[in-house]
């Protein structure tokens, strides 16, 4: 396939058919694993049964993990529909998973759970998607529904879908449903604008699709894994540089509500040791210090190879001292040619190599190889430091905040300039690497295409804080244990002054309050005894002018006396 390329994860440069409007050719494998509810598996072969992508291309696995009694296959199934069961002593729909891709022969693997009945045209939505690129994870859109009353047999499952009435199945949910799901494409513009940390959230299980070879190129399932199997293949694709389309045609009944759904708090308490150790994305999961996790942020990648010790200590040291608390540092060199046998140790002509192996070989955040892989899956970030040049202890958070701003693919760092050209620093994002290794042609400079799908950016070494040996080392090497506990320290006796200042704010403001509510009072007496004052002036003004008329009265009467005389 001649793979069309894709920026980031916008695949609105894909022009997809309508159902119905093309010619399919891929096989597909639906792997089903279920366990128990035989009720609902017959209603998910029945819908399946009912497809319209051609039978000969669609091959049905279902995987029994270990239900008791065991699974069957119904009367009504898809022409081409295995059973299989989990092999003792596994469990999970992890290790069923395993088992159906083991045996799948599909081009691609559609993973669907044994209480879904798919519309009509679910698994072409779906297939539409893979005949155009061969990196793409295709996600299909559910409903959910209680299945209130009297469920509807396999046979009326399979007219019903044939005849694309599945709506007429089932009454919707109200309660409950992916609207997150819904939320977070639809603020992503259907996902085309979802940033690299993000693509693997929305990587459930129910229905999701993926060419074999991406999933094998991701590494398959993690079987250790009993729950949160799903978003840890997500992260795993997204390593890989695949690209998730969230299809809305690609519809289906969901039957009953999940385990998340009914026990969210308990799947949260339940996954996040598991997730928080596979998914660096999951910064809010790795939250505390001087810890190891399984899979790192970021490699650090040094050549030991014709480099002095004392340049690869300086450039390793000033990586692990970084803030962020999960670095790996990967050292390239010859180091199957460190053998044992009789030599001088002062004049041996390999002695800074085996200082270098001396120096770190029982640290476990240090590994030795000879040559790096491509890429640094399943870690999202590599950074490749010229030996010699030192890290300051907040460039590496500085450089992954750097390319999350704009999901970049390629930062390089000026360092110097040589006899050799500029000597850099480069910061690869795992995902832009594999996309870009899966889409060069021949002869194309792989950071140009880095540039052309995510971007690439020149910085200085001053702003991001790099440094050669001479000016970094040893002045800035301390002991770390015994830092991390001063800094420790030194929050927590912040943190206590902290809850001091809350404490004295909150009583200021109970005092607050209360003045505010004497004053208020204050307030509300000076009103009242101004309104009395204002009646008492009121009264007596009604008061002395009825003084003054009843005086002009006698006076009047006076007066009216003296000019009309006494009477005779």
């Amino acid at each position: 396939m001649n793979a069309p390329r894709i920026p980031g994860n916008d695949y609105g440069v894909l022009s997809p058919p309508a159902p119905g409007a093309w010619e399919p050719r891929l096989p597909v494998s639906v792997v089903i694993p279920a366990r128990a509810h035989q009720e609902k598996l017959d209603l998910t072969l029945a819908a399946l049964a009912a497809q319209t992508y051609p039978s000969h291309l669609l091959e049905v696995i279902v995987v029994d993990d270990g239900s008791a009694p065991p699974l069957r296959l119904p009367e009504i199934v898809p022409d081409n529909t295995r059973l299989l069961r989990v092999p003792d002593g596994r469990w999970g729909i992890a290790w069923a998973l395993e088992t159906g891709t083991a045996a799948a022969g599909g081009e691609v693997i559609h993973r669907m759970d044994a209480d879904i009945v798919a519309c009509r045209d679910h698994v072409e939505a779906h297939m539409r998607w893979h005949h155009l690129a061969d990196y793409l994870v295709v996600l299909g859109t559910l409903r959910f529904t209680a299945m209130a009353g009297t469920p509807p047999t396999a046979s009326e499952v399979q007219i019903a879908v044939a005849k694309d009435r599945t709506d007429s199945l089932f009454d919707p949910d109200p309660d409950h449903g992916h609207d997150w799901i819904a939320e977070l494409v639809a603020a992503h513009r259907d996902f085309r604008d979802a940033p690299s940390p993000l693509l693997h959230r929305v990587h459930v299980g129910a229905t999701v699709s993926l060419p074999a070879a991406l999933l094998k190129a991701a590494g398959g399932m993690d079987t250790s894994l009993r729950l949160g199997e799903d978003t840890e293949l997500g992260y795993r694709l997204t390593q890989t540089g695949a690209v998730f389309v969230p299809d809305a045609e690609a519809l289906g009944w969901h039957l009953g509500t999940t385990t998340a759904m009914r026990r969210p708090g308990e799947v949260r308490r339940h996954n996040d040791p598991f997730i928080a150790d596979r998914v660096p994305y999951r910064r809010n999961l790795r939250s505390e210090g001087g810890r190891q996790w399984l899979v790192p942020y970021v490699d650090v990648v040094v050549d030991a190879r014709d480099a002095s010790f004392e340049d690869v200590r300086a450039s390793v040291d000033g990586a692990l001292a970084s803030t962020l608390p999960d670095v790996h540092v990967t050292l390239t060199g010859p180091w199957a040619s460190l053998t044992g046998e009789r030599r001088a140790p002062l004049d041996d002509p390999l002695l800074d190599l085996r200082l270098v192996h001396g120096q770190y070989a029982h640290d476990g955040r240090v590994s030795f190889v000879e040559r790096v892989p491509p890429t640094s899956l399943p870690a999202p970030f590599r950074l490749t430091c010229p030996a010699g040049w030192v890290p300051g202890a907040e460039s590496l958070a500085m450089l992954i905040r750097q390319a999350d701003e704009d999901d970049e693919g390629l930062l390089l760092v000026a360092l110097e300039e040589n006899g050799s050209g500029v000597v850099a620093a480069r910061l690869e994002r795992t995902a832009a690497v594999a996309r870009a290794l899966r889409l060069a042609r021949d002869g194309e400079s792989l950071d140009d295409v880095i540039a052309d799908l995510y971007g690439a950016t020149w910085l200085d070494a001053e702003s991001w804080r790099f440094r050669p040996t001479a000016a970094a080392y040893p002045v800035w090497a301390t002991d770390r244990n015994r830092e991390a506990v001063r800094w420790r320290a030194e929050a927590e006796s912040r943190r206590r002054e902290a809850e001091r200042a809350q404490r004295q704010v909150t009583a200021l403001k109970s005092e607050l309050k209360e003045l505010r509510a004497a004053a208020a009072k204050g307030s509300r007496d000076t009103v009242r005894w101004k309104e009395k004052a204002e009646q008492r002036r009121l009264e007596a003004v009604a008061l002395r002018q009825a003084q003054e008329r009843s005086l002009l009265r006698r006076a009047a009467r006076r007066l009216r006396g003296l000019t009309e005389g006494p009477a005779g």
